[in-house]
């Protein structure tokens, strides 16, 4: 199985170069559909979209998420990265930002958490047929990232079945940051080399990560010279195993 996940900055990464402030408010015009020719290139069985636009003027009102997956074919499932009560839900723009993953197969079932602390809010947890999934955005600031952290662990740890958590950590010290979750619950880091993924052009820090449980064996993980965002996309090849002693 292929699972990529990319923080795609809104389609807006060329604005984004120039002036950083239109990676947020910059239109994303065609390079949309750059990203959808990458993605379908890769041939993934499952995406995690991190930043993605639901529909704002940003990107001519058309949610990114449906161009995405109609294009590759694929289910999907989006929701706003902010809280149901959250003010950002009543801001332009804003109330169209979120996160999103994208299926080959059926999706069994999405559930949407919300962290109580910071800004950023979602996790959406895919559960497929074999193995469930965690897509995360944790927060700027060190100790509201921390406290979501904890927060994390206390979703996860419910879980009894295979299972991988990824997305935008912000972990501007690395892996250092996420040490205590991982032993805890046993999660290791399919980037084993620590390489850093952002900023695309010059990579220096290890923002996102994919971790998985014990049962998943990784095949290869790589992340492509892509510069089509701000981040380097991660793309895991993967199967289940069913125990870790396997």
């Amino acid at each position: 199985m292929r699972f990529i996940l990319y923080n795609m900055c809104y389609g807006t990464h060329r604005n984004q170069r120039r002036f950083p402030l239109l990676g947020l408010l910059g239109r994303t015009h065609d390079h949309l559909d750059e990203i959808i020719n990458f993605l379908r290139d890769e041939k993934p069985d499952v995406i995690g979209l991190v930043e993605v636009d639901a529909g704002s003027y940003r990107s001519g009102r058309v949610s990114q998420v449906e161009k995405i997956s109609s294009e590759l074919g694929h289910y999907h499932t989006y929701c706003s990265k902010y809280g149901v009560r959250s003010k950002w839900q009543h801001v332009p723009v804003y109330n169209q930002q979120g996160n999103a993953f994208l299926a080959k197969n059926t999706i069994q079932e999405a559930r949407y958490h919300y962290f109580e602390k910071g800004m950023k809010k979602l996790v959406i947890e895919l559960e497929l047929e074999e193995v469930t999934f965690f897509l995360v955005h944790l927060a700027l600031t060190y100790r509201k990232r921390s406290e979501q952290i904890i927060h994390l662990y206390e979703m996860i740890r419910k879980t009894d079945r295979p299972y991988i958590v990824a997305g935008d950590f912000n972990a501007f010290m690395g892996e250092q940051e996420i040490h205590l979750l991982m032993a805890a619950s046993q999660l290791e880091n399919a980037n084993v080399l620590n390489l850093p993924s952002y900023p695309s052009r010059q990579p220096k820090r290890h923002l996102d990560f994919i971790l998985h449980s014990p049962e998943i064996r990784v095949t290869n993980f790589r992340m492509p010279d892509c510069r089509l965002s701000d981040h380097l996309p991660l793309i895991l090849d993967f199967e289940v195993v069913g125990d870790s002693t396997d």
